[in-house]
C-alpha cells in the first residue's frame, strides 16, 4: 500500500511539472486515484479538503476583483507617484506600494493593479519598463508572506497550524511571521534604490484616475477587520473565517447587481479562480492519501534524521531548499505536500513546529523570485511586458531578482532563528 501510494504522489507531482496547464485536471485525477485504490475512502478525501481555505481563497479573489473594478487602487498609486521627488524613489516607491498592498491582496491582482500605472510613468518618463515591472512583480511575491491573507500559501499554512490573522503579527509571546517579512522588505527595497541608481529625472503622475465606488474598499477593509477580530474567538466554527471572506463578496454582489444586472454578477464571479481552487482540492487529497498510507512518517523520519537530527541543519534544508524548489515549480502543491511534513519533522525532533513552518513560508514565497517562471506574478509581469513589446531576457530577471531575493531570505532566515529557534 505505501509503495503505491508513494507511486501515485511521483506520478501526480511529475505530471504537474510536465503539465503546467492542467496542473487541476492532474491533481484531481491524482486524487481519484487514491480513491480508486482503495487507500482513501470518500468520506476520507472530502475530510482531506480543508475547505476553509478554498472558501478563504474563493472569497479573497472575489473581493479584491471588485476593489480592482473599483478603482481605488491606480488612485491609490497615483497619489503615491505625486509625493515623489524623482525617478529613482518612485520606481522603489511603487514597489514597495505593490508589496504592501500584496500584503492583503492576491500577488497576480496586485501586479494587474500597479503595473499600468508603472507603464505609464515609464512612458512618460521615455525609461526602460522592464526593470520596474519585474521590482514590481518580485516585491508583491515577498509581501505575500506577511498576513494570513496575503498569498494561498500562507492562506494554506494558516489552516494546517490552525492560526488566526493576528497570529501572523504575534503568535505564542513572540513577533509573527509579519515583522520578519517587513524586515526583508526594507533590506531588499535597499538592494531595489541601489539597482535603480542612474533612474533620475522628476515625475510626471498624470491626471488622477477616477474612482466608481468605495463600497468594496470598506468590505475589503472589513474583512481583515473581522478576520483579526474572529481570531480572538474561543473555539469558533472551523469555516469561520471562510464564511467571513464569502459572505463579504457575496454583499458586494448587491450592488453589482443593482447597477449591472446578472452580467455584472457573472463577471464579479469570473475573478475567482477556479483552476487555483480545483487544484487546492486535489492536493489536498493527494496528500491525505500519502498521509494515510503512512508514507509521511517515512518522508518526516529521513528528513528528522539530516545531520543527526541537528534543528539547524533541518532548519536550513526547509528554507533553502524550499528557495530552490519554489524557483521552479509551483509552491501552492509544493507548500501543501511539505506542511504535514514539517509538522512531522518537528514532533520528532521534539520543538514546536513554527519555526519550520515559518521557514517553508518564506523560502517558497520568495524562492519564486529567482527565476521568470518561479511565481505567477513574475509571469504575469512579463506577460504584460510583452503584450507592450518588450521581450524580458533571463539576465534582466536575474538582475534584480537574484539579489533581491538573497537580501529578503538572509534576512529572514536570520530573524526567525534568532526569533523562534
Amino acid at each position: 500500500m505505501m509503495l503505491l501510494a508513494a507511486v501515485i504522489f511521483a506520478v501526480t507531482y511529475i505530471l504537474l511539472l510536465a503539465l503546467p496547464k492542467f496542473r487541476a485536471p492532474v491533481a484531481l485525477l491524482g486524487g481519484a486515484a487514491f480513491l480508486a485504490a482503495g487507500i482513501l475512502s470518500p468520506a476520507a478525501a472530502f475530510a482531506a479538503v480543508d475547505w476553509n481555505v478554498l472558501l478563504m481563497i474563493a472569497g479573497t479573489m472575489g473581493l479584491v476583483g471588485l476593489f480592482i473594478e473599483s478603482g481605488m487602487p491606480a488612485l491609490m498609486a497615483n497619489t503615491l507617484l505625486r509625493h515623489t521627488p524623482n525617478v529613482r524613489i518612485a520606481v522603489v516607491a511603487l514597489a514597495v506600494f505593490a508589496g504592501l498592498i500584496s500584503a492583503f491582496i492576491d500577488n497576480v491582482a496586485t501586479v494587474l493593479m500597479v503595473a499600468p500605472v508603472a507603464l505609464a510613468v515609464t512612458r512618460r518618463m521615455k525609461i526602460n519598463p522592464v526593470p520596474v515591472l519585474i521590482a514590481i512583480a518580485v516585491s508583491s511575491n515577498l509581501q505575500g508572506a506577511a498576513t494570513l491573507v496575503g498569498d494561498t500559501t500562507s492562506i494554506l499554512l494558516g489552516g494546517a497550524a490552525g492560526m488566526d490573522f493576528s497570529d501572523f503579527f504575534w503568535y505564542q509571546g513572540r513577533p509573527g511571521i509579519f515583522w520578519v517579512v517587513e524586515a526583508g522588505a526594507a533590506v531588499s527595497a535597499l538592494i531595489l534604490f541601489m539597482l535603480f541608481r542612474d533612474c533620475k529625472g522628476s515625475v510626471d503622475a498624470g491626471e488622477k484616475p477616477p474612482v466608481e465606488g468605495y463600497f468594496p474598499t470598506v468590505l475589503l477593509v472589513g474583512m481583515v477587520a473581522l478576520l483579526a477580530g474572529a481570531s480572538l474567538l474561543p473555539e469558533k466554527p472551523a469555516l469561520t473565517n471562510g464564511f467571513i471572506c464569502m459572505g463579504l463578496f457575496l454583499i458586494g454582489l448587491i450592488p453589482q447587481a443593482a447597477k449591472g444586472g446578472l452580467k455584472a454578477v457573472r463577471g464579479a464571479f469570473a475573478a475567482i479562480d477556479l483552476t487555483t481552487l480545483a487544484l487546492l482540492a486535489g492536493v489536498f487529497i493527494v496528500v491525505g492519501g500519502v498521509q494515510a498510507a503512512g508514507l509521511l512518517d517515512v518522508i518526516s523520519s529521513k528528513f528528522a534524521t539530516l545531520g543527526g537530527g541537528n534543528l539547524c541543519l533541518v532548519y536550513t534544508a526547509v528554507v533553502w531548499g524550499s528557495v530552490l524548489c519554489s524557483a521552479f515549480i509551483d509552491n501552492i502543491p509544493y507548500v501543501a505536500a511539505m506542511l504535514p511534513v514539517t509538522a512531522q519533522v518537528s514532533a520528532i525532533l521534539g520543538v514546536e513546529p513554527t519555526l519550520l513552518y515559518f521557514g517553508l513560508l518564506i523560502g517558497a514565497t520568495l524562492g519564486g523570485n529567482l527565476t521568470p517562471v518561479g511565481a505567477s506574478a513574475n509571469i504575469t509581469a512579463i506577460g504584460i511586458l510583452r503584450r507592450e513589446g518588450y521581450e524580458v531576457k533571463n539576465r534582466d530577471f536575474l538582475r534584480i531578482g537574484l539579489p533581491f531575493t538573497l537580501a529578503a531570505v538572509c534576512t529572514g532566515y536570520a530573524l526567525l532563528w534568532l526569533i523562534w529557534a
